[in-house]
């Protein structure tokens, strides 16, 4: 059995760390905690929160998006639509919309979801981007609603996790063909090599 309990990070790309690295963290205020690079190649972590982050590869001939208003329907190949970051409170909320709106970067007014306030933006890469204030008493994981008008059918079958669907993974927890290899950014924590923060 496995327990999922968060999202670690998500991973983005973009051409131009330095731009990236300005929006994130000194715009954002998110902490720069690790990077990793090479010629062609580079990874760079942002904290969002304890053990929370936002990653972006840098990749010399990537392009920014174009910037696509969130939630919009599309046609063709897509998998992504927005990432919508928390808040601690209204303030801040209003304080972040301030400092996006001062720095030149398009940002909606308050969006009232019922369930959360939201403001809506762009970083210099054109990844579109949310950030939401819960509304006091509006849990949805405490109180689960469909509302949907032509719901799929396992989405009627309820808000738990269904039994039987997938084939059941057998073995003990510690299975012989679960082995660990080494992999790139154990020279964060090795001290393999010169950390350029000291």
């Amino acid at each position: 059995m496995f327990k999922l309990k968060g999202i670690h990070h998500l991973a983005m790309a973009t051409r131009d760390m330095e731009g990236t690295i300005r929006f994130w963290r000194d715009l954002l205020g998110m902490r720069l905690v690790a990077g990793l690079g090479k010629k062609g190649y580079k990874l760079y972590f942002f904290e969002i929160s304890p053990q929370n982050y936002i990653v972006f590869f840098e990749w010399p001939n990537v392009e920014p998006v174009t910037e696509k208003d969130h939630g919009v329907p599309v046609s063709g190949p897509m998998i992504f639509d927005h990432v919508s970051f928390s808040v601690e409170d209204f303030v801040s909320l209003c304080g972040l919309r301030q400092a996006l709106d001062a720095a030149g970067f398009w940002v909606s007014d308050v969006i009232d979801h019922g369930i959360i306030h939201s403001i809506y933006s762009f970083d210099p890469n054109g990844i579109p981007i949310e950030f939401s204030v819960s509304v006091p008493g509006a849990d949805l994981g405490a109180f689960p609603a469909l509302v949907d008008t032509a719901p799929v059918p396992a989405a009627l079958e309820g808000p738990e996790p269904v039994a039987g669907v997938w084939p059941k993974a057998g073995g003990a927890t510690a299975q012989p063909d679960c082995l660990v290899f080494p992999g790139e950014g154990r020279e964060l924590i090795d001290g393999s090599k010169k950390n350029w923060f000291k």
